[in-house]
């Protein structure tokens, strides 16, 4: 196990303390302080009860070095970079399996996915992150309803479309903030949450109660509240699905999913994202779309035209993600793994997510072939390498 030595050490823990200036500290007018400090402050904490969030840290906070990114970036080896950029999907019930993917393949983010809770308990995942030698992003898929992670160890909380229709956006916020402190003080720092989709459709359908409301508008209220409250338990939220799955023809798990035209998008569907992102949103999901006017058949997932949009059109300047490049046939009916991360992160993804496990040495190796051969621009790499590590520590 490798550890940040000297320097390199004395400028993540600086970064980290400068980090509540960052996507934590963004919020709407008059917000609640942060409950909980940023997890890269504390990579290591000790395993608090499943109904307890970490205390907060008393660290002064000092800005951090100039450049401090680029810097922290050049001292890492090409292939600890190109494992930043990767979310590996992890089978919740083996530990060592988990731990080789973090000490030995130094992935900057892990995916906990599945039915078993192994990794959720005991204080596991924490001692997993204290192993990275880079701040560890630890994610789950957490929306509440159909799509639940930690229901069966801290119960279940309702669906969007429930939330919406029963609560107050300050009562969704306050939902959201409990189950974000369930999920930190089991060693969770991200959550694949809120759904920003616009539906109307079916329950039961791939978006269906994942959404808030066929409303644009009222989509952007409560994807912002729920929003509100994992940011105030010091969870990263993520909106997904841009530029929007709730009208698409059917679902990317299933095959490659066709949205309406990019103008009708713009008019409804992309409409939260106008409002949210200028509010310091950290982290935004491409969904497996294919978006006429925009993609020209690809999933958005994959396309650097749609990676324009969300920076160039809806200023966007977080982390942009992928959806699941391992398991749905949007992508895997014609990429590998190891083709279907590089495209992503060559089009301007800055993690490339895989849900389930999966060998990480074939994806790492085909990025180092791509960055020494050109395929893969190193000023691309330096681009997404410091959009994470700004995530992680907050350095500049």
């Amino acid at each position: 196990m490798r550890r940040p030595q000297g320097r390199t050490r004395a400028l993540l823990l600086a970064c980290a303390i400068g980090a509540a200036a960052g996507w934590l500290g963004v919020r709407p007018a008059e917000p609640a302080p942060p409950s909980a400090p940023l997890f890269a402050v504390d990579p290591a904490p000790s395993a608090p009860s499943s109904t307890a969030s970490p205390e907060p840290t008393t660290t002064t906070r000092k800005p951090p070095p100039a450049n401090a990114c680029g810097t922290l970036a050049a001292k890492l080896p090409l292939r600890d970079r190109l494992g930043q950029l990767v979310m590996a999907g992890l089978d919740p019930a083996d530990e060592a399996a988990a731990t080789r993917v973090v000490t030995v393949d130094k992935v900057g983010a892990v995916f906990v996915g599945g039915t078993a809770t192994h990794l959720l308990t005991g204080g596991r995942l924490a001692a997993l992150r204290a192993k990275a030698t880079v701040p560890l992003l630890t994610a789950v898929d957490e929306e509440g309803g159909r799509v639940q992670r930690i229901d069966a160890l801290d119960g279940p909380t309702p669906s969007a479309r429930q939330l919406a229709a029963t609560m107050s956006p300050e009562q969704v916020t306050a939902v959201a903030h409990r189950r974000g402190e369930q999920l930190r003080s089991r060693g969770v720092v991200m959550d694949l949450a809120p759904v920003v989709d616009v539906s109307d459709a079916a329950a039961n359908t791939v978006i269906g109660d994942r959404s808030f409301s066929a409303d644009p508008a009222t989509v952007g209220t409560y994807a912002g509240a729920y929003s509100d409250g994992l940011r105030r338990a010091g969870v990263i939220p993520v909106l997904k699905h841009f530029p929007g799955h709730g009208r698409g023809s059917g679902d990317s798990h299933l095959g490659l999913v066709r949205t309406p035209p990019l103008a009708a998008l713009r008019a409804d569907d992309l409409r939260p994202y106008a409002t949210l992102i200028p509010r310091g949103e950290p982290v935004v999901m491409l969904g497996h779309l294919d978006v006429p006017g925009l993609t020209g058949g690809v999933p958005a997932s994959l396309s650097p035209a749609a990676y324009r949009l969300l920076r160039e059109n809806y200023r966007f300047a977080g982390v942009a993600m992928t959806d699941d490049l391992g398991a749905m046939r949007a992508v895997t009916d014609s990429y590998s793994l190891p083709d279907a991360v590089t495209t992503a992160i060559t089009a301007g993804a800055d993690i490339a997510l895989w849900s389930a496990p999966a060998p990480t040495g074939p994806v790492l190796d085909r990025l180092e072939r791509a960055v020494r051969t050109g395929e893969l621009p190193q000023s691309r790499v330096r681009d997404a390498v410091t959009h994470v590590l700004r995530l992680k520590t907050g350095c500049v």
